[in-house]
C-alpha cells in the first residue's frame, strides 16, 4: 500500500530514486518491475507490473469503436513503458515522459494505494491548493456508503 507525498530528485540523467519505505514491497511484490504512463492530469502513473496487467486488460476489453475507449486506450496503453528499479533503487524516466509531465528537478512521488502519480514538485503544490480551495466541505456529494465516514 502506497501512501504519502515523497520530495524527490531527479538526477541529470532522468533518474529517480524510490523512496527506502517502498523499496523492498517493490521488490516482493513485482520483482522491482514497474510499468509507467500519463495521465490526463499532466502528471505520469508508475504501477507494480501486476497491478498495470489488470488495469491493462480492462482497456483492452472496451469497445474498439467507442471514441473515448480508443482515446483512453491510446493515453495510457500507448504511453506505457516497462521500467526496472535498480540495485540502488533507481527508475529511469523516459525523456518523452518527463517532457509530457514537464518534470524538472524537484518532484513529488504521491502513494495513490496501488499506484504513484509522479509530479512536478511546483506543479503539484498548486494543484494541491486549487483543489483545496475547491473543496466545501458542507457542500460534498457523498455517496451513502461514504455518509459514516468520519476522518
Amino acid at each position: 500500500m502506497f501512501r504519502g507525498v515523497s520530495s524527490l530528485n531527479l538526477d541529470a540523467k532522468g533518474r529517480l530514486a524510490i523512496p527506502t519505505k517502498y523499496r523492498d514491497q517493490l521488490v516482493a511484490s513485482c520483482a522491482s518491475e514497474l510499468v509507467i504512463t500519463v495521465d490526463k492530469d499532466h502528471c505520469l502513473l508508475i504501477y507494480p507490473k501486476p497491478v498495470w496487467l489488470e488495469i491493462e486488460e480492462k482497456l483492452k476489453a472496451l469497445p474498439s469503436f467507442d471514441e473515448s475507449a480508443r482515446n483512453l486506450q491510446r493515453l495510457y496503453i500507448g504511453n506505457a513503458h516497462d521500467i526496472d528499479m535498480d540495485g540502488q533503487g533507481r527508475i529511469l524516466l523516459p525523456q518523452e515522459l518527463r517532457r509530457f509531465a514537464e518534470l524538472n528537478k524537484k518532484v513529488a512521488l504521491v502513494g495513490q494505494i496501488n499506484k504513484f502519480e509522479l509530479w512536478d514538485e511546483e506543479t503539484w503544490n498548486s494543484r494541491q491548493e486549487a483543489w483545496l480551495a475547491k473543496v466545501d466541505l458542507n457542500k460534498l456529494d457523498l455517496p451513502a456508503e461514504f455518509k459514516s465516514l468520519s476522518i
